[in-house]
């Protein structure tokens, strides 16, 4: 069962939103209730159709995952690297998230890689098992890209699933056969970038080994899109991901001019391309047309990919009283009360001859932070309990403003992993101690059931939300 989205986190969401885009939060289209309803009841009639012949899953947020493309399997698999080769573009795509305008330095997770070695040091350190390359549009620095891509394939060969995203523009021949003999497995169009053209694509069939179209899924070339989808597959092409169009300070004023209904939640979404990439997909089942083709939701990427990140940094400044909850957060355990009480609660622990790593008295006598394996020999009558959580991110370089770790990644290279704080510090009642405990500490943690108040706001750090985004 899906995690309904409660009244506590859909005001929490929308209010996020609001704060987003300010004075232009007023000019976006929401569905009405009524709206929100029927949308909803259309998605589920074309889901309800492709039950039983189209695999759905990361809590039914990515469909169809019975033949998904190389790179997108390691993707779901927590185990890709994206390089931002460059941030420059020759094209002007509407639905663009960023501006395109300055090259450069390659980067990835806000890590700047000057040189193809240090990205390699990187893939092998945090032992990657895909890689990108990305832009902007690489082609517009060839020889940056093809240094780049040689020097990935060298290192880990087949060991090592690596894909170029491309708008096309640029795609001969002589590119193609470069990248080829570079090593490059695998190769994505943008063809919304021109128009919906096959041509450059088709030279990429039969050279490069996978070649698949990636692309937003733009509600108003439904009729055109399925037209292209028969002739991609005549022309080779292995794979279709479909994205849902997401709203960005970039981008919203082009998608605010159109006559698009825009959702609330993680971020701002397009209703419509959500449906529009449902029924796309339903289509190529429908017409038996052997494409297989990946609806890429945005809930997906950013519940997903985010967690992927926090699983693979925490472990670096993961404490022996701390552990890692389902959704990637690094959670901390409180015992706060009079010094008295919790001195004795620290001598029980000790008394029942529990690994001294698995609690620590911090900065002051009031408080004790212990690991959930201790939980049975809490006493709560005189201690009150508070939850909190941290997230690990990679930077270049340290803030100083939280703890951090420098990682060695080449010879000359190191990559910061940092942890801050996030949300604020919970106190929970007896009853919700009680609550917490059931849901996110016994056997089936992090399974089912819906929360209200604070539980509601634990369940988003605790497990990765399910389902589809709610319309509203």
């Amino acid at each position: 069962m899906g995690i309904e989205t409660t009244a506590d986190v859909r005001a929490r969401l929308i209010a996020g939103n609001r704060q987003e885009y300010g004075e232009g939060y007023e000019a976006l289209r929401f569905p009405s209730p009524d709206e929100a309803q029927r949308a909803t009841e259309r998605r589920e009639g074309v889901l309800s159709g492709l039950k039983g012949r189209v695999e759905s899953g990361f809590g039914g947020t990515k469909l169809d995952c019975a033949d998904l493309s190389p790179g997108c399997r390691i993707c779901t698999e927590g185990g890709w690297s994206c390089l931002f080769i460059s941030g420059r573009c020759n094209c002007s795509c509407f639905y663009c998230p960023t501006s395109q305008d300055v090259t450069g330095v390659p980067t990835t997770n806000a890590v700047e890689f000057r040189t193809p070695a240090d990205y390699v040091g990187y893939l092998e350190r945090f032992a990657f098992a895909g890689a990108s390359i990305s832009g902007g549009e690489p082609l517009l620095t060839p020889a940056r890209t093809l240094a780049f891509v040689t020097a990935i394939k060298k290192r880990f060969g087949d060991g090592l699933h690596l894909w170029l995203y491309t708008n096309g523009t640029l795609v001969d021949g002589e590119i193609l056969a470069r990248l080829r003999d570079a090593g490059l497995d695998e190769i994505r169009f943008d063809i919304g970038a021109t128009d919906y053209h096959l041509h450059k694509l088709r030279l990429a069939v039969g050279v490069i080994p996978t070649v698949t179209v990636e692309i937003p899924a733009v509600p108003e070339d439904l009729p055109l899109l399925k037209e292209r989808m028969i002739e991609m597959r005549e022309a080779g092409v292995d794979y279709l991901n479909l994205h849902q169009l997401r709203l960005t300070s970039h981008n919203y004023p082009h998608l605010a001019a159109r006559d698009y209904t825009f959702l609330h939640g993680e971020k701002v979404t397009v209703l419509d391309s959500e449906l529009a990439a449902l029924e796309l997909l339903n289509f190529s089942i429908d017409r038996k047309l052997g494409l297989p083709v990946n609806y890429c939701s945005f809930v997906y990427k950013n519940r997903y990919q985010g967690r992927a990140g926090r699983l693979r940094n925490a472990p670096f400044l993961l404490k022996g009283h701390e552990v890692l909850t389902g959704n990637g957060y690094i959670r901390t355990l409180t015992l706060l009360g009079a010094p008295e009480a919790v001195a004795r609660q620290g001598e029980i622990f000790r008394e029942m001859g529990g690994d001294s790593a698995l609690w620590n008295s911090g900065t002051t006598k009031e408080r004790l932070l212990f690991s959930p394996l201790l939980w049975p020999l809490v006493e709560f009558g005189d201690c009150r309990l508070l939850i909190g959580y941290a997230a690990a991110r990679q930077l270049s370089a340290m803030t100083y403003r939280n703890p951090y770790v420098s990682v060695r990644v080449g010879e000359s290279k190191q990559v910061v992993i940092e942890r801050s704080r996030i949300g604020r510090e919970f106190e929970l009642s007896d009853g919700e101690i009680a609550a917490f405990a059931g849901a996110f500490l016994g056997e089936g943690r992090g399974q089912g059931g819906v929360f209200e108040g604070t539980l509601s706001e634990l369940a988003g750090y605790e497990r990765t939300p399910e389902g589809l985004q709610d319309y509203y």
